[in-house]
């Protein structure tokens, strides 16, 4: 089993609002490109509703976590592109739908110009590790 360490806040530095400023494990480290709100089809989910995009996306992120063998609770990063920081509470609804609030992983935001469609709002990427054995 894999183990994680949490540290929300190491002395010195403020506590971070729904994130850990450090976390640490040993295993496999599984990359998780940045996903955007689009279903098997490729169809976009939820033009102009930051809301829907957020869960797909996350839907999108649960999906292939579980191709390597990993869940949300494996997950030591997550980075979180925006085109707008208004679109930031619907993101964060969306993660806290599927993490342990009370031991999140690291995180960034970042507001960008524009992602690869005009019509996507967000993408994210995580990062997780697992146990070496846990692959499918």
């Amino acid at each position: 089993m894999t183990r994680l360490s949490h540290v929300a806040a190491p002395a010195g530095v403020a506590p971070g609002n729904g994130y850990s400023h450090v976390v640490w494990g040993t295993g496999r480290l599984v990359a998780v490109s940045g996903q955007i709100a689009l279903d098997e089809q490729g169809r976009l989910v939820g033009e102009g509703d930051p809301d829907a995009q957020a869960r797909q996306v996350f839907e999108n992120l649960r999906r292939c976590l579980a191709a390597a063998g990993a869940t949300f609770a494996d997950v030591v990063k997550l980075t979180y592109f925006v085109t707008d920081m208004a679109f930031l509470p619907a993101v964060r609804r969306a993660r806290d739908e599927v993490i342990d609030t009370a031991r999140p992983p690291a995180g960034s935001a970042v507001q960008v110009a524009a992602l690869v469609r005009p019509e996507l709002l967000l993408e994210v990427e995580a990062l997780a590790i697992t146990a070496e054995d846990r692959r499918p």
